[in-house]
């Protein structure tokens, strides 16, 4: 999920510092919070939840965690954090909770609940700064814009992962389309495609899905045909011999899994494309 935060409005800074776990059998105190807490950890593996959610922060992630009434350690564990608790538009914390980037408006700032840092060092740097600010200054004013810089650091790491992840899926979306077609005369299995670019099945399988909206199998079916679709009608080979040099096992198989695709038979579709040549002319 996505906390949107505007960034018209002012965040309130309460306290922060750094913890440092006793032991492996630390956990988490269970309390009631009503405001924002961000922990980045540093060391070992954070493990808390809240009312609807558990939680587990590694080394290099960060958790942002909204006002709760069941804040919790969920396991024990050995982990350093930084910490800062913060409130938002005069304490009233009435931020956007959002399930995707695009829902959020322009001006605000938009962070995952939780996920990795993509420079770490960064963020530890302002949270060490605005400790040391509150306790060699005490100035509100100044608290406040530190705090705020936090929550706008973490808004650009994040945004800037974001982008390259979603770079690298279009990458990965490109060159999936890219094999099927270098490929689309073999007998072409999912399992192969997934073996090429070194995922499971099962995962590549659910990202084409919910990246281009249709299955891995009805892409290489889909590309199948488009082949086949210029062998009907700017040849005369047989529709067995199109079905053979489009890894078909036979001509029965084929011409289905072309029906479902198009509406057609080949042969139908071979006669359809004839009688729109003899129109035109």
């Amino acid at each position: 999920m996505i906390l949107c935060f505007d960034s018209t409005r002012e965040f309130t800074y309460h306290w922060c510092g750094k913890f440092t776990s006793p032991n492996k059998d630390w956990i988490h105190m269970t309390r009631s919070r009503e405001d924002y807490e961000l922990m980045v950890v540093t060391e070992g593996t954070l493990f808390i939840g809240d009312h609807e959610n558990e939680y587990v922060v590694h080394k290099g992630e960060y958790l942002l965690m909204p006002p709760t009434p069941y804040q919790h350690g969920t396991q024990s564990g050995d982990c350093h954090f930084y910490w800062l608790h913060f409130g938002y538009h005069n304490e009233q914390q009435d931020h956007l909770l959002l399930a995707d980037t695009t829902d959020c408006p322009p001006s605000f700032l938009h962070v995952p609940v939780t996920g990795p840092l993509s420079s770490p060092e960064r963020m530890i740097i302002l949270m060490k700064q605005l400790q040391d600010s509150d306790k060699r200054y005490k100035e509100t004013a100044l608290n406040r814009y530190l705090c705020s810089a936090i929550l706008a650091e973490l808004h650009a790491q994040s945004s800037h992962l974001f982008q390259k992840d979603k770079q690298l899926k279009e990458q990965l979306y490109h060159d999936i389309i890219d094999y099927i077609s270098w490929h689309v005369q073999e007998n072409l299995r999912i399992s192969e495609i997934a073996a090429h670019f070194g995922y499971n099945e099962k995962y590549l399988t659910t990202f084409f899905k919910k990246y281009a909206g249709i299955t891995l199998k009805q892409q290489v079916l889909q590309a199948k045909a488009e082949v086949a679709k210029s062998a009907l009608s700017e040849t005369t080979h047989p529709i067995s011999q199109i079905a053979y040099s489009l890894g078909f096992s036979d001509a029965h198989n084929f011409s289905n899994a072309f029906r479902k695709l198009t509406g057609l038979s080949p042969s139908e579709y071979r006669a359809s494309y004839n009688r729109h040549n003899v129109f035109q002319k």
